[in-house]
């Protein structure tokens, strides 16, 4: 089972015999920030994408319906809708993007 470390003291997750903690980030590839999450298995994995590459991913997925969560939500939905793609920027509350 794969988990948050902060999740494994909730009722649900005991019910696992040997968890391991994982933590999905391209920040995953620093040691420091491994330790700093407490996780066992970091998975370098990252949420930015140069935009040629978003664009074919998108594409690729097939999908009809596409809600962009960050960046510049503006700029993906207006290009996914000029492709024909059904798109819309989806505000998540506290989690406004950082450095931008």
């Amino acid at each position: 089972m794969l988990c948050p470390p902060s999740a494994l003291g909730d009722r649900w997750s005991r019910r696992f015999a040997d968890p391991v903690t994982a933590f999905a980030s391209g920040w995953m590839r620093i040691r420091g920030r491994i330790r700093q999450a407490g996780v066992e298995l970091p998975l370098v994995i990252s949420d930015h994408a140069d935009w040629p590459e978003l664009i074919a991913t998108v594409t690729k997925t097939g999908a009809d319906d596409v809600w962009v969560t960050h960046g510049r939500d503006d700029a993906l939905v207006y290009e996914l809708a000029r492709r024909g793609r059904k798109a819309r920027a989806l505000s998540l509350v506290g989690f406004e993007d950082e450095g931008e």
